[in-house]
């Protein structure tokens, strides 16, 4: 059985097809840049996703060496995400599924990023923390949905590092420059740090960063950044692992491919004696396998799928009132 799943939830448009014996048999992408120092502008990111779908899609059948009449499913992102973006993938997913009669089947793409991220990692029952520029949530599976147990009370730890970032000057997404730039730097300078409970904030430090960004050097401000928020993340995980007694801890999402958090994560997963898995920094970032996964997941399971003329997104579809009919 083979699903192609489309992915279109922000800067990515996606399309990868993926195998009921859990191969990615092909992933395909191509991401919107927006201009230095500036964020991704719905309109123009959805634009971009028009232009590319077509090549996109193709891409994505010629690497697995099948047509469209081998696809047996197709899944879309129908939330949470940028409206604009969003309705170019289920438009592209509608318009596939009606023409070439397959079942669809909408996809919530944060539990795209925990499903692919448990079946890359063999993660059975893991304490999650999702990190990305639309999520920062500690969760954990119970009673048929990933339950939170923590998560931002403002901005998420991928807007708060493209906030700083853009402030900078850089280029959306900036994880990746603010992580470069930590590196050169060992100084630290105390920065706000907000823990309340399991829940986190982050909108004091990014102010106190970009202030304290205009006398003092960038690189070590970078680094302040990273340790305060990072530190942050790992006191509630910690925390939230101590609570749930659970043995494994995964970390999924664009921000999981940053290396300095990753090592805190393992570190706190040490002391509480559970073990640490984090998703292939390949598949960290949004893409079509995750969407591919989870909708053949789901529709295995409950033979789940929409209607073409029903198929719809939501931008604010929160994850903890999927319910998850697979899992145990």
């Amino acid at each position: 059985m083979l699903c192609l799943g489309i992915e279109s939830t922000a800067h990515t448009f996606g399309c990868a097809v993926v195998d009921k014996t859990s191969r990615v048999l092909a992933d395909a992408r191509d991401v919107y840049r927006a201009p230095e120092g500036k964020g991704i502008h719905p309109r123009e990111a959805s634009r971009h996703h028009i232009e590319a779908s077509a090549d996109v899609l193709k891409q994505a059948l010629e690497s697995a060496g099948a047509s469209m009449k081998d696809v047996d499913i197709i899944g879309y992102s129908a939330g949470p995400g940028l409206g604009p973006c969003l309705r170019v993938g289920a438009v592209v997913a509608r318009t596939l599924a009606g023409y070439h009669k397959k079942p669809l089947v909408p996809v919530n793409h944060a539990l795209g990023h925990i499903e692919l991220g448990a079946m890359l990692t063999g993660a059975r029952d893991p304490l999650v923390l999702l990190v990305s520029g639309g999520h920062t949530m500690i969760l954990a599976f119970s009673y048929g949905r990933w339950r939170v147990f923590g998560e931002t009370l403002d901005i998420t730890v991928g807007q708060l590092l493209d906030q700083f970032g853009r402030a900078m000057g850089f280029a959306s997404p900036c994880g990746s420059r603010i992580e470069e730039l930590a590196g050169q730097s060992g100084e630290y300078t105390q920065l706000p740090y907000v823990v309340k409970g399991n829940d986190v904030s982050f909108s004091g430090l990014l102010t106190a960063a970009i202030r304290l960004a205009e006398k003092s050097d960038v690189p070590s401000v970078c680094y302040s950044l990273q340790e305060t928020s990072f530190a942050m993340l790992a006191e509630a995980v910690e925390r939230a692992l101590s609570f749930t007694g659970k043995k494994e801890m995964m970390i999924v999402g664009g921000v999981s491919a940053n290396r300095r958090l990753a090592a805190m994560l393992a570190s706190a997963c040490e002391r509480q004696e559970s073990r640490f898995y984090a998703c292939p920094i390949k598949f960290a970032g949004d893409n079509g396998a995750q969407i591919a996964w989870t909708a053949l997941l789901d529709y295995s399971a409950t033979k789940n799928k929409v209607a073409v003329k029903d198929a719809s997104v939501t931008q604010s579809w929160r994850l903890d009132t999927v319910d998850v009919a697979w899992r145990g």
